[in-house]
């Protein structure tokens, strides 16, 4: 079973050169993970590069292992990003997992309207590291040589503003158009995906002035946390990454 470690740290190894992991990855990989000298593992930098190779030392606090492969893989263009309204209980956490084992690029927890659960004072920085942390463990996970960005929590305004450089696309299951019939171009796309009560009618006044586009992805009507993901898998079917 594929398994990555990710160390931004790494640098970039040569091959044949012996490269070391310390920290608290190292610590979760051979305390944690029992990773042991004679072992195959692969570490990646989160920028595109991941190492491949045998370990030849393993403690507590750091790991060698000797580089046997490199691979590198450009960033994707253009990018996914998965614009993901707060949602109660754990279903935007889902979200954001299984967006990160499907390919997308970047994620941004959004204040709907109409979003039950609430990022405010402390709980906003709180918010967005525990966003990181699913977004990196999702990403060893499915061995991804680059890790989503998670943004700053946004407003509605915030987002809608998005729509200057990039190409807006706002779930919406009454829509007419359905998401398949929609042509990416060389901008970012930016998919926007509404909390358990849906998006307001105000919110979808200033997502058409921004220029968005509104589309549905079947007769269904998709939980918050199963939406994105959905729409995802689409999306990298139709930009050739599947």
């Amino acid at each position: 079973m594929a398994h990555l470690y990710l160390d931004e740290e790494l640098g970039d190894p040569e091959l044949d050169a012996e490269a070391v992991v310390t920290g608290a990855e190292a610590r979760h990989a051979v305390v944690v993970g029992r990773l042991q000298v004679g072992e195959h593992v692969s570490v990646g930098n989160g920028a595109g590069l991941i190492a491949s190779g045998v370990v030849t030392a393993a403690a507590p606090a750091e790991f060698r292992f000797r580089v046997d492969e490199l691979a590198r893989q450009p960033r994707r263009e253009p990018a996914i990003w998965l614009a993901q309204a707060l949602a109660k209980g754990d279903r935007d956490e889902l979200a954001v997992q299984a967006a990160t084992e499907l390919g997308v690029d970047g994620v941004i927890p959004w204040a709907a309207a109409r979003s039950v659960s609430r990022w405010e004072g402390a709980k906003i920085a709180k918010g967005q590291a525990r966003w990181t942390a699913l977004v990196r463990e999702a990403s060893k996970q499915s061995v991804r040589p680059w890790l989503p960005e998670v943004s700053p929590l946004v407003t509605t305004r915030q987002l809608a503003a998005l729509g200057s450089s990039a190409r807006l696309v706002v779930l919406d299951p009454e829509s007419s158009q359905p998401l398949s019939a929609v042509h990416p171009d060389d901008r970012d796309l930016v998919l926007v995906v509404g909390p358990e009560g849906g998006i307001s009618p105000a919110e979808f006044d200033l997502f058409a002035a921004a220029g968005a586009l509104r589309a549905r992805l079947g007769p269904e009507v998709l939980r918050t946390s199963t939406a994105g993901p959905a729409a995802i898998a689409l999306l990298s079917a139709k930009l050739g990454r599947w």
